[in-house]
């Protein structure tokens, strides 16, 4: 593809190949010939094995578990291209990690979403690509364009298809008050209810679910999230809307599958039916159980990319 004197080419790091083969592959490209490699130190070293000068690159790499690695393995990528005179660096980052600390919540916090900012910009990134930030005041956080893709709308697909015209009772639920204005977005574009589970945080990855706001006795029940990281206040969500609400049976989708701890232990043994994600971070294979289904966001990835290289609009891609 080079439609204006500059070709564009696709890298990626080792957080997620899969989704960059993906939108290399609707692109009709082949990914970059790069290596990243991690020495008995623990030091990472980066070889970028083709020129890049005058290229507009594209850097594909979530900031998923083992967090600092991955985000580590961005920076010195995009300081290798900067080094090596590509003409635009866009950091594509399906999972933006350290985004749940965008604020201080008691004396002495970091913000440590706005430190990962200005790492990323100082390395040198021209633009960021991005999915469903935890906190979409994070796109302040960057001095440097940024476009936030949504999840949501590969999400309602799946389950326009899946529903058809049976919806008559089907609720989407936010798991709690801060998905809100998600899960109403999810249910208007599905064009059904919307209920709300309240609950109290006792402690960090404890929740206890205190009411369920709206009627979702004899419902199927769609719960909304952004992420789903040791599964607590979804599992919890999910026994409260079928113990307390008299629910039919709960299904569950977010954008993001971090899935650490006790995450899938939790959802194997919980009343959901089915846990929808997309592949915005890679789900190792021992985590791959029966009630996963992976839906595939490089299109939309893709397509985004496709749109920043030629000067169009990203906002097509929000509808």
């Amino acid at each position: 593809m080079n439609l204006h004197g500059k070709d564009i080419k696709i890298f990626t790091a080792n957080s997620n190949k899969q989704i960059a083969t993906d939108i290399a592959k609707n692109l009709g490209l082949t990914l970059g010939d790069s290596e990243v490699v991690t020495f008995s130190d623990g030091e990472i070293s980066v070889s970028i094995k083709e020129s890049v000068r005058g290229s507009e690159v594209f850097v594909v790499q979530s900031t998923s578990q083992p967090v600092n690695h991955h985000l580590m393995e961005l920076l010195i990528m995009i300081d290798a291209f900067k080094r090596a005179s590509a003409s635009q660096i866009t950091a594509v980052i399906p999972y933006f990690g350290y985004a749940r600390q965008d604020r201080k919540t008691k004396a002495r916090d970091p913000i440590s979403a706005k430190l990962v900012a200005d790492l990323i910009t100082a390395a040198g990134a021209d633009r960021i690509l991005t999915m469903d930030l935890h906190a979409p005041q994070i796109q302040g956080f960057f001095n440097i364009p940024l476009d936030h893709l949504l999840g949501v709308p590969i999400l309602v697909v799946h389950f326009m298809e899946r529903l058809a015209e049976n919806k008559e009772d089907v609720i989407v639920v936010s798991p709690d008050l801060g998905s809100v204005t998600r899960a109403r977005n999810f249910a208007s574009r599905l064009d059904v209810p919307l209920a709300i589970v309240d609950k109290r945080r006792q402690r960090a990855n404890v929740s206890e679910v205190m009411n369920i706001i709206g009627d979702v006795r004899d419902k199927r029940v769609i719960l909304v999230d952004d992420m789903i990281d040791t599964a607590g206040t979804l599992c919890n969500a999910a026994k409260a809307i079928m113990e307390i609400g008299g629910a039919k049976e709960v299904t569950a989708c977010a954008t993001h599958g971090v899935l650490s701890g006790p995450a899938i232990e939790r959802i194997e043994q919980s009343v959901i039916k089915e846990v929808v994600l997309l592949d915005t971070i890679a789900v190792p294979k021992e985590k791959q159980i029966d009630k996963l289904t992976i839906l595939h966001a490089g299109p939309v990835f893709a397509e985004a990319i496709a749109r920043i290289y030629q000067g169009r609009p990203v906002s097509p891609l929000f509808s």
